[in-house]
């Protein structure tokens, strides 16, 4: 595994974007990691696929791996990488609580939480949860449910409920993923 997180690191910092790199650091977007190559989710989208498709047997061993190194593009890929069908509750609260960026927060709700088992219920969780980037996660976990699921009634109202109580935060990006939710839920 050594050597394929060195040649994965390589392959990185082949595709450096040295400008979206610095923009992020300026920004104070990558404070939370060793280094940023600045590479964009498409290009990780990519490479995502060609390691499935050369690390099939080995996926969740590589996703682990890569979502310990402090590399923003290795925790990406990480995120995107791992078997949402091994992704169980206990193990999204460890990855969840390592979370510090929204950005990480979105990838992770498209590629891995919205996918677990028992979505739904840990996304209803996470909206009533105190801190507000795990909030994020909820609602952005749930809106990508809802873009092939329907939730009942009894889900809708609850959604609803903790929607509210959302939009009248302060914070403009949980006000801004309790609206995608909200948005998601009104195209059923």
């Amino acid at each position: 595994m050594t050597d394929t997180l060195r040649h994965i690191k390589q392959d990185l910092h082949a595709m450096m974007n040295g400008v979206a790199s610095a923009a992020m650091r300026d920004a104070g977007m990558t404070q939370d990691y060793r280094t940023n190559f600045g590479v964009e989710l498409p290009r990780l989208q990519t490479m995502a696929e060609e390691l499935r498709h050369d690390h099939a047997q080995q996926l969740a061993t590589l996703a682990q791996a890569l979502w310990k190194e402090s590399v923003r593009e290795c925790r990406i890929l990480g995120l995107m990488l791992f078997p949402p069908a091994e992704m169980d509750g206990e193990l999204a609260e460890v990855w969840l609580a390592d979370i510090h960026t929204l950005e990480l927060v979105q990838v992770a709700s498209l590629h891995l939480f919205s996918h677990m088992p028992k979505a739904t219920d840990k996304a209803f969780e996470w909206m009533a949860a105190e801190s507000e980037l795990v909030q994020m996660a909820g609602y952005y976990t749930i809106g990508h449910i809802l873009r092939t699921h329907t939730l009942n009634d009894r889900a809708i109202d609850e959604l609803r409920d903790q929607a509210t109580a959302a939009l009248a935060s302060e914070n403009t990006q949980l006000r801004m993923a309790a609206q995608r939710a909200l948005a998601r839920l009104s195209t059923d």
